[in-house]
């Protein structure tokens, strides 16, 4: 069955490769711009002013590509970004009497044509706004997808990335609710927000300790009637103008509550946690790995970490740590996977009219034939689900933790856009092993162990030694 399944998929590669025309060179997407979206070629080149013809060409883009742009009401992505354009002249205080809405049908082309002449008439009359405004529509329209891995990357005016040769950028800590799940699931963060990790920087100069509570945000609760509030965001600056940030704190100890300023910077981050692959043994026959993303040749890390701890003794189990980690590269998923299971089903890939392909182990990574745990979180997204669902669903280990991000809409194609700036969002959509949906729902432990402010003051890790007595049992 493996041999015939191998055979299958390479033909099936073979004739992609056949009926796939080429994607023009990036000196040629400009001349496409509102007929065609293509996969980037060569290296990136400088982002020129977004218009409305590069609107044109990602809301064309995403009809003709996007999971279910076939079945998508165009209506919604146009509404949802002329919204945004007047929001943006509301904030200038540039309203214009045009600035409205116009009647849609429901016929695509029609409906774009009526969008783009009043967007003109809009635009023409604060042309000095006509950059921004082009921004916040193409934002707009991309996030009413809805898609946790629909994105438009662009120039944000310095944004900074998650890191800079190296260094970290923010106020310098982790709480129990990260920035991901603030922005895109925060109905299942749970308080009280506290400290779980001090990195450095602005945090470390301040004292910040793990288990401390954060009691208020620039003044704001973190939590409402038990529900998430955005003030949290703030703990997650982005962009190098970001304003200081106004913490209050408890620190459960001691009693004491006291209010510091945090300011945002660039800060030095520990080695350690840059390093993708950590792994240790514990009590002299237990191989524990942490794996924080998915990237190149991760999962032959991962076994070669548990060989070399392997070497020269029996080990009993493997705890494979994957809290925090974001996801990344599918095709790693997917090894990580075959090293625990053979001529399985990973997951399904389907189109909105249900047809799917399979993800299938790959058997010719060799079995590591030992009991598994994984220790999985909230910030566990992605392809990081992608193998949880697969340990749960096919019984090839257990979870310890807590439920995971529910950051799994499906891979993300990217498609280069008419002033170089490039559009991501998936084709099809993931699927567990048993066809359940794990996109905003998350895959449940086995065993449900939170961590708690006092186990982050104490620096106890509950959730690795529940999976090190399961490994004993």
């Amino acid at each position: 069955m493996t041999a015939l399944r191998t055979a299958t998929a390479g033909l099936a590669l073979l004739l992609a490769a056949a009926c796939t025309a080429p994607a023009p060179p990036r000196s040629q997407a400009s001349a496409a711009a509102g007929t065609v979206c293509a996969a980037p070629q060569g290296p990136p080149e400088a982002a020129t002013p977004t218009t409305i013809d590069v609107i044109e060409q990602a809301y064309l883009c995403i009809l003709g590509n996007y999971y279910s742009g076939a079945t998508l009401d165009a209506r919604s992505l146009l509404a949802t970004g002329f919204v945004a354009l007047t929001q943006e002249l509301n904030r200038n205080g540039r309203d214009v009497p045009e600035a409205t809405m116009p009647a849609l049908t429901g016929d695509r082309k029609a409906d774009w044509t009526a969008f783009e002449a009043v967007y003109r008439k809009v635009t023409d009359q604060v042309p000095d706004l006509r950059d921004k405004l082009a921004v916040v529509t193409l934002e707009a329209i991309v996030a009413s997808l809805g898609d946790n891995h629909a994105r438009w990357t662009h120039d944000a005016g310095g944004r900074h990335p998650d890191s800079y040769d190296g260094d970290g950028y923010g106020l310098g800590l982790q709480a129990n609710v990260n920035g991901p799940q603030v922005d895109g699931n925060p109905g299942v963060a749970l308080p009280p927000l506290f400290v779980t990790t001090v990195q450095g920087g602005a945090a470390q100069a301040a004292g910040l300790h793990p288990g401390d509570i954060i009691e208020s945000i620039n003044g704001s609760a973190p939590f409402i009637d038990g529900k998430a509030t955005p003030a949290i965001a703030a703990l997650y600056p982005r962009y190098p103008q970001a304003s200081p940030v106004r913490l209050l704190l408890q620190r459960q100890s001691t009693g004491r509550r006291w209010s510091v300023t945090l300011k945002p910077g660039l800060f030095q981050r520990d080695l350690a946690a840059l390093q993708v692959v950590q792994s240790k043994l514990l009590d002299d026959d237990i191989a524990y790995v942490r794996m924080r993303g998915f990237t190149p040749d991760s999962a032959d890390r991962v076994l070669k970490a548990i060989s070399r701890l392997r070497t020269g003794r029996t080990l009993t189990g493997v705890v494979l740590d994957l809290r925090g980690n974001g996801g990344g590269i599918p095709t790693e998923s997917i090894r990580l996977v075959s090293a625990f299971a053979h001529d399985k089903v990973t997951a399904y890939q389907c189109t909105v009219d249900g047809k799917c392909e399979t993800s299938w182990t790959d058997d010719t990574v060799e079995l590591v034939d030992l009991p598994l745990m994984v220790l999985t979180d909230r910030s566990c997204a992605s392809a990081c689900e992608h193998v949880s669902s697969a340990v749960k669903d096919l019984g090839i280990g257990q979870l310890v933790g807590t439920r995971t991000a529910g950051v799994i809409s499906g891979p993300a194609q990217s498609y280069l856009l008419g002033n170089n700036t490039t559009l991501g969002f998936p084709t099809r959509h993931h699927l567990g092993p048993k066809r359940e949906v794990i996109d905003r729902i998350g895959v449940p432990p086995d065993h449900h162990v939170p961590l708690t402010p006092k186990d982050a003051a104490a620096g106890r890790d509950p959730a690795l030694a529940k999976a090190l007595t399961l490994l004993r049992k």
